[in-house]
């Protein structure tokens, strides 16, 4: 723009010309396709853990009335189940950490149906809750209430208030206590017959696997932009409160 001078929001390393530019964007190249093949091993490896089975005969409340662990897969052999924190005591809103999450779910079921997967998310919330945020959130991922049986807890993403008080390890494989009653976990689940297995859980810091948006910025000159902040997501918003 004429008559002014225009800056750059953020420290940058250094400007050069296009020829320099491309040479180290291809020498960092090579680190980024090392990177690839070490993540397509690590998920070979992942496919490679044992199993354990799991109790099969949960229920769950939908928005088409009661269902059971083997319904949510909806016919196919490997279930997805994000355990959403929002808790029977939590009035209307769920959590926004694992609001910012779903907002990545939308669209995704139709390409995971077509891998023989099934996509869930689950809270100890009312179905009445559950719907009433679904809709203001504009979402539609299936989402049921677990909160008539212990399927959050069993499986690490609940905690009754003695346990968070006390700090039990509860959470991610054992190894760390909750964050309080309701903790972000993903539970990968695969069916054969009646029977249902666990397979792999995601937990903390390992859920950014699935965070489109975080993916998104560690592309950006700024990253994350987090590190003066009082905590990580202190900047966060439910996506219609910015």
């Amino acid at each position: 723009m004429e008559g002014k001078t225009m800056t750059l929001a953020t420290e940058h390393p250094g400007i050069v010309d296009r020829q320099e530019w491309l040479a180290a964007q291809r020498e960092h190249l090579k680190r980024e396709k090392t990177f690839t093949r070490q993540r397509e091993e690590l998920a070979a490896a992942r496919r490679q853990l044992p199993w354990t089975e799991v109790n099969a005969d949960y229920r769950f409340d939908t928005v088409s009335g009661a269902a059971s662990l083997l319904d949510l897969f909806d016919g196919h052999s490997q279930l997805i189940v994000y355990h959403f924190m929002f808790g029977p005591d939590w009035g209307e809103e769920g959590c926004p950490s694992c609001s910012f999450w779903a907002d990545n779910y939308d669209g995704t079921s139709a390409h995971l149906a077509a891998r023989d997967t099934a996509f869930v998310a689950v809270s100890t919330a009312t179905m009445d809750q559950i719907a009433h945020y679904r809709e203001r959130m504009g979402w539609s991922f299936d989402w049921v209430s677990c909160g008539g049986s212990s399927f959050n807890h069993d499986l690490g993403a609940s905690a009754t208030p003695e346990q968070a008080e006390a700090g039990e390890l509860l959470y991610n494989m054992e190894t760390a206590p909750p964050m309080g009653t309701e903790s972000p976990l993903i539970s990968v689940l695969y069916r054969e017959g009646d029977r249902v297995y666990l397979t792999f859980q995601l937990a903390a810091r390992g859920l950014d696997l699935v965070n489109g948006v975080y993916h998104h910025l560690d592309l950006t000159p700024k990253g994350r932009d987090e590190a003066d902040l009082p905590w990580p997501m202190a900047w966060l918003r439910r996506h219609d409160e910015y």
